[in-house]
């Protein structure tokens, strides 16, 4: 009997992207080969072992009744559940369809509706099931996704930053784009994780990664609407790959008059 862990990688409603850095961690996955065994992982091997799973790593959102069912069998087959990307830990991009009538847009976009069966809202991994963590990202990093992968096989927490984009900006040296150029950027309120990419550019932040622990989205909201924003792109601003995450889905509320 093998003494390896079990591995179980599982999609619901995402762009597969999560999934694809598992896969772009291949010459690192090779140094836990002796400890992990791939049970079941669709995106990259044909062959399925059958649960209990050690560890599960969930990609994607909840939006249909059958996911919803699907991730509570998941759960009960998986002893540490891991939540990977903007999709599994807020809904993901789908999620904006929280905010509308989601029966008007089927019928307006498939020619027989009636065989459509979805939810009216996109929600996290955990708004459904317990979690033992949660990785952010739009994709996840697959050097934090090494580091989660690796702690939990070794019994140990994770060691992931919790500071915001702005630090990693001051780290990489760069100018900030929000002060210099006048630019919306979500970076102080934003998880830290993408080694500020976007502000390397000369582009404002995106909020990929998420909230950052205790973001004050109201002080970053009224700080981009003096300096010229008008109250439907403030809106906008925060209705991103996470707008149903609460901080930011708190905040863009406070501007839906504006839309």
């Amino acid at each position: 009997m093998s003494d390896k862990k079990k591995l179980a990688v599982w999609k619901f409603a995402s762009c597969d992207g999560c999934q694809l850095s598992i896969l772009d961690c291949e010459d690192e996955l090779l140094l836990l080969a002796d400890q992990v065994e791939i049970a079941y992982f669709p995106e990259a091997t044909k062959t399925i072992i059958e649960g209990p799973y050690d560890v599960s790593l969930v990609e994607g959102s909840i939006t249909t009744p059958h996911d919803a069912l699907r991730i509570l069998e998941i759960r009960k087959n998986s002893n540490l559940l891991v939540s990977i990307g903007a999709c599994a830990t807020s809904g993901g991009i789908q999620a904006l369809r929280n905010y509308l009538n989601v029966s008007k847009y089927v019928n307006a976009v498939y020619a027989k509706p009636k065989y459509i069966q979805t939810l009216e809202t996109s929600t996290a991994i955990a708004d459904h099931v317990q979690i033992d963590y949660e990785l952010r990202g739009c994709p996840v990093n697959k050097y934090q996704l090494l580091e989660v992968l690796g702690s939990f096989l070794n019994g140990k927490k994770p060691t992931i930053p919790d500071h915001s984009v702005c630090v990693e900006c001051k780290l990489d040296g760069n100018p900030c784009v929000a002060v210099a150029k006048g630019m919306p950027c979500l970076g102080p309120v934003t998880h830290a994780g993408c080694g500020a990419l976007c502000p390397h550019y000369y582009r404002g932040c995106f909020g990929c990664y998420g909230p950052m622990e205790n973001p004050n989205t109201t002080s970053l909201a009224s700080y981009v609407s003096k300096n010229g924003l008008a109250d439907g792109d403030v809106l906008r601003l925060f209705r991103n790959f996470n707008s149903a995450s609460p901080q930011f889905s708190n905040e863009s509320k406070r501007y839906e008059t504006a839309k």
